[in-house]
């Protein structure tokens, strides 16, 4: 599946892009661009718009097929989108074997939308901007407009 229109909006709505590297929180990682992080990322890096924009769209492209490929079942683009957005954030070592995903894969969708707001915390704390983000992507996953 690739990500639909709605949900490059909403992730760089979350993500924001920055031109110059920097640390979102004191707990992550050195990110630049549309929340591109990575062992290539570090603090004094600059990037063109271009660049970010570039690596976002391969970035995302890179997430949306190995996102693909750990699903089983029938999955909406609505979804997919959901899912696509929380691995995209959290990384396919996190999403992968995720209670979410297991859930998704059963067909016990009614389950799913709980599982999103699980991701909310880096480093023990409850983060405000990451339950926004999550709460949407539960909105998403069940078809509704984001909050």
């Amino acid at each position: 599946m690739i990500p639909s229109p709605t949900i490059i909006t909403f992730i760089q709505g979350f993500e924001q892009c920055r031109l110059d590297a920097y640390m979102p929180t004191p707990n992550d990682k050195p990110t630049i661009g549309w929340g591109t992080t990575g062992a290539d990322i570090a603090l004094g890096m600059s990037w063109t718009q271009d660049q970010c924009d570039a690596r976002f769209a391969a970035d995302l492209d890179r997430f949306a097929g190995e996102v693909s490929n750990v699903l089983t079942g029938t999955t909406s683009q609505n979804q997919f989108d959901a899912m696509l957005s929380l691995a995209y954030n959290i990384g396919m070592g996190n999403f992968g074997p995720s209670t979410l995903l297991r859930l998704h894969n059963q067909g016990d969708f009614d389950a799913v939308p709980a599982q999103f707001l699980r991701w909310n915390h880096q480093a023990g704390q409850v983060l405000p901007g990451l339950t926004r983000r999550r709460q949407g992507e539960a909105d998403i996953y069940q078809g509704n407009q984001p909050a």
